[in-house]
C-alpha cells in the first residue's frame, strides 16, 4: 500500500473514473480528518471526499451568533494542538479554519466538492458513485455526521400553522425572532443555547420537550466519559437506531443556564397536543399563540448513499462493533453512535484504520 498520488483539493487533475484506491474516506469533519491522519501515517492510498466546498465540516453550518465562549468543548485533531481563540470569536470561522490548517499540515489527499450519492458492492471491490465519478477501493470509512439530515417531527395541524416553522439547521441569530412569540421545541443543549439566545429579544417564549430535562453539573471526567459512551455502545452493538450522546448526559447546568432557570426562561412545559393556525396546544386545553416554532430537534444520521448495500439491522440501525459494520467489514463508520463526539471521533478514526488495515491485509494475503 502506497501513499495517496491525489494529493490536495485541484479536481481538474481526476478523471472521471478513478484508479483503485486501498480506502476512501467519506467526510472531512474531525472524524474524516483523524481517519485520514492515521491513514497517512501508515502511507495507506486514500482519499478523502468531501460534498462542502471549504474546510470545516460540519461547522462551517453552525449559526453565526455562537461563539467559541458557549462552544461545549473542541478536542483537538492528532498531531496538532488547538489554540483556544478568543471568547468572542465565531465558531464557525474558528474551527474551520483549524481544520484548514490541519488538511495543509498533513497534507491530506481531500477532493471537494464531491457529493457521493451512492456506494454499491462490486465483488471483492466497492464502488464510491459521486458527482465527479466513481472510486473503487477495497475499504470504506464513512465519516459523514448527521448536518445534512435534520430531523422535523411530524404533529397533527402542522401543515396549518400561519406562522413561520424552522428547524436549528437554518437558524442564523436572535434577530429575525425580535418582538415575536416564539416556541422552542427540543430537550437538547442547542435548544436551550438558542432559548436563551432569543428569549431578550422575543415578545414571549415557550420551551417544550419531551421528557423532563435532566441537568447535570461537575466535570465531565473520563469515568463518566467511558459510561456515557457505553450506554450509546449497547445500542449500536444491537443494530437498534442510536440515541444522541445529550440523552445519556444530561445537560451542562452552569452559571448562564442557572440565570435562564431562575428568570423563567428555562421553565419546561411537556409537549403540545396538536398544531393549530396560530399557535400549539396542548391535551389541557392550554394554548398558546405562536408567530415562530423553532425545532430544535436534532439530526439523523447521513447514510443514504449506503442503502444499495442492505447494512440496516431490523432495529433499524447499522449494527456496529466498534467502528465495524458487522455485516460488511471493509466498512468501518466513525462519527457513529458513541463516536459522534470530537473526542470519540479521534479514537473512532485511529481504531478503525487499525482494524480496516489488519482485515485488508489478511485478504490480500489469502489471495
Amino acid at each position: 500500500m502506497t501513499r495517496s498520488s491525489h494529493g490536495g483539493t485541484d479536481r481538474s487533475a481526476l478523471s472521471v473514473d478513478h484508479d483503485v484506491t486501498d480506502v476512501v474516506v467519506i467526510g472531512a469533519g474531525q472524524a474524516g480528518l483523524s481517519a485520514s491522519y492515521f491513514l497517512r501515517k501508515r502511507d495507506v492510498d486514500h482519499v478523502v471526499l468531501d460534498a462542502n466546498s471549504s474546510p470545516g465540516g460540519a461547522w462551517l453550518h453552525r449559526w453565526p451568533s455562537l461563539r467559541m465562549r458557549t462552544v461545549h468543548g473542541i478536542h483537538e485533531l492528532p498531531g496538532m494542538p488547538f489554540e483556544q481563540p478568543a471568547p468572542e470569536e465565531r465558531a464557525n470561522e474558528a474551527i474551520p479554519s483549524y481544520f484548514a490548517r490541519y488538511e495543509q499540515l498533513f497534507d491530506l489527499p481531500v477532493v471537494r466538492p464531491v457529493n457521493v450519492t451512492q456506494v454499491l458492492d462490486d465483488g471483492a471491490l466497492l464502488k464510491v458513485e459521486t458527482s465527479d465519478g466513481v472510486w473503487t477501493t477495497r475499504g470504506l470509512i464513512n465519516a459523514t455526521g448527521t448536518w445534512r439530515r435534520p430531523f422535523w417531527p411530524y404533529y397533527p395541524g402542522q401543515e396549518t400553522f400561519r406562522g413561520r416553522q424552522v428547524h436549528t439547521a437554518d437558524y442564523q441569530g436572535p434577530e429575525s425572532f425580535a418582538g415575536r412569540r416564539v416556541v422552542v421545541v427540543g430537550g437538547g443543549a442547542s435548544a436551550t443555547q438558542l432559548l436563551m439566545e432569543i428569549a431578550p429579544v422575543a415578545q414571549e417564549t415557550r420551551w417544550v420537550t419531551r421528557h423532563e430535562p435532566v441537568w447535570r453539573e461537575g466535570p465531565f471526567t473520563e469515568d463518566y466519559g467511558r459510561w456515557v459512551v457505553g450506554m450509546v455502545e449497547e445500542r449500536v452493538r444491537a443494530g437498534l437506531i442510536p440515541r444522541s450522546v445529550v440523552s445519556v448526559t444530561g445537560l451542562a447546568l452552569n452559571e448562564a443556564t442557572r440565570v435562564a432557570i431562575a428568570s423563567g426562561v428555562l421553565d419546561r412545559k411537556p409537549m403540545f397536543d396538536r398544531i393549530t393556525r396560530d399557535g400549539v396546544v396542548w391535551a389541557s386545553g392550554e394554548h398558546f399563540d405562536a408567530d415562530v416554532i423553532l425545532w430544535a430537534t436534532g439530526f439523523r444520521h447521513d447514510l443514504d448513499h449506503l442503502a444499495p448495500l442492505h447494512l440496516r439491522a431490523p432495529g433499524g440501525g447499522i449494527q456496529v462493533d466498534g467502528t465495524r459494520v458487522v455485516a460488511d467489514p471493509r466498512i468501518h463508520l466513525v462519527g457513529y453512535g458513541p463516536s459522534a463526539s470530537t473526542i470519540g471521533a479521534n479514537r473512532a478514526g485511529r481504531s478503525a484504520v487499525r482494524e480496516l488495515m489488519g482485515y485488508l491485509g489478511q485478504r490480500v494475503s489469502a489471495t
